[in-house]
């Protein structure tokens, strides 16, 4: 049986492996400075690619698991580039693919590279918003989460940046919903406190961010975002056995 080291054998890039658009918000958020109390208002125009957070984690690590980009190659018409992102969709998000079986993309170094010059085809490979809200695991955010849980589940994500790289989290509040949020993990560090995870939020491409997890707490801690005040929150991991 080979390893998933074995059929990764590069490490997740953020500048490479990520999407370099945006998934757009609905919404507006204003956070008092004093209070920090959050206020919602409708964003003017509305963006018209929304509601693909998980789509986007889903599918940048499709591509890392399944694609293999080739710069050297010429570059190839329009049907051609979406018959590809096509195959690579159709791919497992659970298990990484072996090399010889890669999905090659010709004419781009990278997919941040490819998602920049043929960012239509990549909105439309995603999918469309019901693929975000129908995730298979999304049942697991309504059941209770103890802090025993969150305690294995840092474990958990720890192990499986060896295991299986770029594990994809659901960020979460129930039953007041003031997050509902797919990111992608890349590395992590440990400290005496806990650990700390770098990871790609499609709301936010440009730069990685930070998910913390501290264990006198036992909880997980999101920085402050244009969409979310920054604080606790709660975590699993997706796209693994069962009902994952």
């Amino acid at each position: 049986m080979i390893s998933a080291p074995d059929q990764l054998r590069r490490p997740f890039v953020f500048e490479r492996d990520t999407f370099a658009f945006a998934n757009g918000l609905v919404w507006r958020y204003r956070f008092d400075p004093v209070t920090g109390a959050m206020t919602t208002f409708y964003s003017n125009p509305p963006p018209p690619f929304t509601h693909r957070c998980f789509t986007m984690v889903r599918t940048v690590r499709q591509f890392f698991y399944h694609a293999r980009f080739d710069p050297e190659l010429p570059a190839v018409e329009e049907q051609t580039y979406r018959a590809l992102i096509r195959e690579v969709v159709s791919r497992s998000p659970r298990k990484p693919g072996l090399e010889r079986e890669r999905i090659v993309i010709p004419g781009y170094d990278c997919l941040r590279s490819f998602s920049r010059a043929r960012e239509p085809l990549l909105k439309e490979g995603c999918g469309g918003r019901w693929a975000s809200y129908f995730v298979r695991s999304h049942w697991r955010m309504v059941a209770p989460t103890t802090r025993r849980h969150q305690e294995q589940m840092a474990q958990q994500l720890r192990d499986a940046l060896c295991e299986r790289p770029a594990p994809a989290v659901h960020l979460y509040r129930f039953p007041r919903v003031t997050i509902n949020h797919g990111i992608l993990l890349f590395a992590s560090t440990e400290s005496d406190r806990g650990f700390e995870f770098d990871a790609y939020d499609p709301n936010l491409p440009e730069l990685p961010v930070k998910l913390a997890y501290d264990r006198a707490a036992r909880s997980f801690f999101y920085p402050r975002a244009q969409y979310w005040p920054g604080g606790p929150l709660n975590v699993y991991e997706m796209y693994i056995k069962g009902l994952y």
